[in-house]
């Protein structure tokens, strides 16, 4: 009994020594735990169990308590009965981790969605993927291949993985609990799509990289000097931090603000525009905000991407989450089926057209792949390169859209292919050379 008694208080004192170390965090651990459970059950309507399971079921996360009501959709999460946060679902936008400033009698749109069905194979159109065999394709080698990405689940993690040459589906896979129609977060592939939009508004002629940014508040100081382009390419000069272990810049945007493109927008210059490269989640939502000025009314800003590209390339399942202003986070927050992100690589690897109509300029691909300044060759403008040989047996020209724990589009013009693969690790865990490199083995 004594001794019952003791491992009780021992155990009592651990939690305790817990809760108090991170307990600044705890808001941002109960945050993301309700706000993933939310997104999870009503965006990729999967099974609360799985993602508290999985999921959530990651280093401090999973000291969270999660609740879903599904008849009103929302979560709620606190730690051990601390920090309480609830993240509801709007149709059309997602969801959103609440706070003191929503207001439930607050009506935002939701975007317009046209989705007309077609004969089309895929990716091109939403019938059925043709049967395609080509003989300079090492069928066997991409097995070995598939084989790796999978090869140890406890590991590398790996869910859900398709692959496309030349147009045509070669290889798709997935685990258990997912499926071909199955949404998956893209966490920071979304600055990817986010930064689409610029190259569809500069090739419609609405602006261009070059213009300032059109913030008031930066004309009378050094800030003026600040492009798109330099937001494009996180070489802005402003401060940032972007750490995820503890209360920084990144996690208040993320887990505790209305309005997310205002935390970058009020940072102050600490070096003037590219002298520094720094990514910073701030400046996409950022982005995300200055997009909106590009429109009349916010209606228009929401029907924007899914009009523009997302709908016309058939990215159905796609959706852009948004804040509780009604701004799309581009930072972090979109989700697509693995065939869906497939087709946004598939847009670039066909250097902005499809089916015959020209969505954003050929020369856009070349202005997002050239390696920033001081970024040692592995960023463009809001994508990944290989320019420097990061992925060292890997062509040099791929370049990528990447996400936490290890969301990829791959898109390789020397090779015709677009790889996806997803997942809840990323390298070295999931080793993307190796992988790469048995893949690019398969094709001339």
């Amino acid at each position: 009994m004594k001794l019952l008694k003791r491992l009780l208080i021992l155990v009592l004192l651990v939690i305790g020594v817990v809760i108090y170390l991170n307990y600044p965090k705890l808001t941002i651990i109960s945050g993301y735990a309700s706000k993933n459970m939310a997104s999870g059950v009503f965006v990729a309507q999967r099974s609360a169990a799985s993602l508290a399971q999985n999921d959530n079921n990651v280093p401090l996360i999973e000291l969270a308590d999660a609740e879903v009501d599904t008849e009103h959709q929302w979560a709620s999460a606190s730690v051990y009965g601390l920090m309480n946060r609830k993240a509801i679902f709007r149709e059309g936008l997602g969801t959103v981790l609440v706070n003191d400033d929503y207001d439930e009698s607050m009506t935002i749109p939701i975007p317009f969605r046209n989705q007309p069905m077609d004969t089309i194979p895929y990716p091109y159109g939403q019938a059925n993927p043709k049967d395609s065999i080509f003989d300079d394709v090492d069928m066997g080698q991409l097995d070995k291949a598939v084989a790796m990405a999978f090869g140890n689940p406890e590991i590398q993690k790996t869910r859900t993985l398709l692959i496309l040459y030349k147009g045509h589906l070669l290889k798709e896979k997935y685990v258990d609990g997912f499926t071909k129609d199955t949404p998956i977060l893209g966490w920071s592939m979304t600055k990817s799509v986010l930064a689409t939009c610029y190259g569809i508004l500069e090739h419609q002629g609405k602006l261009e990289m070059d213009w300032p940014a059109p913030i008031t508040e930066w004309e009378k100081d050094d800030r003026k000097n600040i492009t798109l382009n330099h937001l494009l390419r996180m070489q802005s000069g402003l401060e940032w931090d972007e750490d995820y272990s503890k209360i920084s810049d990144v996690t208040r945007m993320l887990f505790l603000e209305s309005d997310m493109t205002q935390s970058q927008r009020t940072k102050k210059s600490i070096a003037k525009p590219t002298e520094i490269w720094n990514y910073s989640s701030g400046t996409t939502n950022l982005l995300s905000g200055i997009l909106r000025q590009q429109f009349r009314s916010h209606q228009q800003y929401l029907d924007f991407p899914y009009a523009a590209f997302i709908d016309k390339i058939g990215m159905y399942s796609m959706i852009l989450e948004a804040d509780i202003a009604g701004n799309f986070v581009g930072s972090s927050y979109s989700w697509a089926s693995t065939r869906d992100w497939a087709r946004f690589g598939q847009l670039y690897l066909d250097r902005g057209n499809w089916n015959g109509e020209q969505i954003f300029s050929p020369e856009w691909v070349d202005y997002i792949t050239e390696p920033t300044l001081h970024s040692d060759g592995t960023y463009g403008a809001h994508f990944w390169l290989n320019a420097n040989g990061k992925y060292p047996d890997v062509p040099k020209d791929l370049y990528s859209c990447n996400g936490y724990q290890g969301q990829y589009v791959f898109v390789i013009p020397s090779k015709n292919l677009v790889v996806v693969r997803t997942g809840l690790a990323e390298d070295p865990d999931f080793d993307v050379n190796s992988f790469l490199s048995e893949v690019v083995k398969s094709v001339p």
